[in-house]
């Protein structure tokens, strides 16, 4: 299963990143074949007096939280509530008719039609034609101004901006994982966080998954740390008493808002690597599980896409998470299937292997899978395998 020998290659790694101050506690858990390895270092905060880091310590998932709300959209599908090739025009009005730059780079002004509507499809594949901007374009001014009040009323919003492309010719990360938000609030005719917690998290006991903590969870909730220090050391960007999760949120954010743990996550990571089912609960059915887990972009929307040329060389995208297409390096199988978070988590279920690889740690951008620790992270969990 896992090699006792080689398993300490990835606790030294922990310890080693724990000393050099990076964050104040890290955890790692994996799954195999029944056998469940936890390595835990460090604590919630750097606070001397913090408790340790433990598989029930609450953690910012941000990008993370993209599977598990695509996971909801396909309880959707499953019961014909939404269909994936059906325009989204009758449930979100805002982002029927669009129009489109004429050039991504261009003014925003310079628009020409849509050439056709947005799909549910379009949403879970991230191809609706906005997200991410290309740097110093004008969009991205007018994209990044937008408020978030609510659900409602930044869809309102984002539907007055122009697409940056047409819908379904390439992909572009985060802004489709919100509006998938609101497709599923209206879809379920209740709150996104409610039909969330009734289709997924509370069939499969992720009591402590959701868009905030509860007060009586404070103790168990990690502090998140800025990128850089501060003259006097670590700079802390989310408090776990007064920060933005300590409070219920207006806007219950696909894209990034959940908050979980390891254990949480861990029972959502079984059941898509059992297809849809966990101790006897089915959530989704196996047929669904692979759609999702596979890639969903076309050789040219991958030629066109991506953080940086040639990103989807080995890489493909799913239906709300990120798919290995590939194996160019020691850690994942071809078929592997996951996604990073911005404070740092990561989580891929490789199939092949039968294995679930958990990474929890709270500093904003340690989530960029080309850091040297991530890599480090994946290299030690794949040579410890027996």
């Amino acid at each position: 299963m896992f090699s006792a020998k080689r398993s300490t290659r990835l606790r030294e790694l922990l310890e080693r990143r724990v000393e050099s101050g990076a964050v104040p506690g890290a955890l790692v858990v994996l799954a195999r074949r029944g056998e469940v390895h936890v390595e835990s270092v460090g604590t919630l905060s750097f606070d001397s007096s913090s408790p340790a880091m433990a598989t029930d310590t609450i953690v910012r998932l941000a990008s993370m939280s993209k599977p598990i709300v695509a996971a909801c959209a396909m309880t959707l599908i499953e019961d014909c509530t939404l269909r994936l090739d059906d325009p989204v025009d009758d449930l979100v009005p805002e982002l029927a008719d669009m129009r489109v730059l004429a050039d991504p780079s261009g003014p925003v002004e310079d628009t020409v039609p849509a050439a056709r509507p947005i799909t549910v499809r379009d949403v879970l594949t991230f191809t609706v034609g906005t997200g991410m901007p290309p740097e110093d374009a004008p969009i991205g001014d007018v994209l990044n101004s937008l408020s978030r009040p609510s659900l409602d009323e930044w869809v309102g919003r984002l539907g007055k901006v122009p697409l940056v492309h047409q819908p379904g010719e390439r992909w572009m990360y985060d802004t489709a994982a919100a509006v998938l938000g609101v497709l599923i609030q209206r879809a379920a005719g209740k709150t996104f966080g409610t039909a969330l917690r009734e289709r997924i998290l509370e069939p499969l006991g992720m009591k402590d998954t959701g868009f905030s903590v509860d007060p009586a969870n404070f103790d168990r909730f990690a502090t998140a740390y800025d990128h850089e220090d501060g003259p006097d050391g670590a700079v802390v960007e989310d408090a776990p008493e007064t920060g933005y999760w300590s409070t219920p949120p207006a806007f219950e954010s696909g894209g990034g808002g959940l908050v979980s743990t390891a254990e949480d996550y861990l029972t959502f990571a079984s059941a898509m690597l059992a297809g849809g089912t966990y101790q006897g609960t089915q959530v989704l059915s196996r047929a669904a599980v692979t759609l999702m887990t596979s890639n969903q972009l076309t050789p040219e929307q991958r030629a066109v896409s991506g953080f940086y040329p040639g990103y989807f060389a080995s890489t493909g995208w799913g239906l709300g998470l990120g798919v290995v297409t590939e194996r160019t390096q020691l850690g994942p199988s071809a078929g592997s299937y996951g996604w990073n978070g911005f404070y740092g988590t990561a989580w891929y279920n490789d199939p092949a292997e039968e294995l679930t690889s958990i990474l929890i740690q709270q500093r904003a951008h340690a989530g960029d899978p080309l850091l040297p620790f991530q890599r480090d992270f994946w290299t030690t969990v794949y040579q410890s395998l027996t």
